[in-house]
């Protein structure tokens, strides 16, 4: 199964990781199961943002209090390996929940790879790998 994201979208996360080489950036992402119509950057507010992410509470929530509002669906998030590589970490594997939410990861110079969390996935029992499907502009 692939995902599609506009290029415009995935240049947005890409260079909020290249401007922030020794913290890790997070957001959220938006659309439906097969395409991410639209992205969030989000504080991170993990204890060592060097080596982890954890999405501002309250930013999530407001996310998805929007979504029970008519808005935009929260379809998964976001984030950086600024000294790693764009495939899920061990520790992204215990954080994450087998609910089919997309883990888009990006790392310096490898660009982004696009991830979602399932029971019993090939990377850590967590993850499949899913393609990320390139288009002009954002689908509306």
């Amino acid at each position: 199964m692939a995902v599609t994201i506009a290029s415009e979208l995935l240049k947005q996360i890409v260079t909020a990781a290249e401007l922030s080489p020794d913290r890790e950036v997070c957001g959220l992402l938006f659309g439906t199961a097969d395409r991410i119509d639209r992205v969030e950057p989000c504080r991170n507010v993990a204890a060592d943002p060097a080596r982890r992410f954890e999405i501002d509470p309250a930013a999530l929530l407001a996310a998805h209090r929007r979504a029970r509002n008519g808005g935009p669906a929260v379809i998964g998030h976001y984030h950086s390996h600024p000294s790693g590589s764009a495939v899920p970490s061990p520790r992204d594997a215990a954080d994450a929940v087998a609910d089919g939410t997309v883990w888009l990861i990006v790392a310096g110079g490898e660009g982004a790879r696009a991830w979602r969390a399932v029971a019993d996935g090939a990377m850590h029992g967590r993850f499949d790998a899913v393609a990320l499907h390139l288009v002009p502009r954002p689908v509306t």
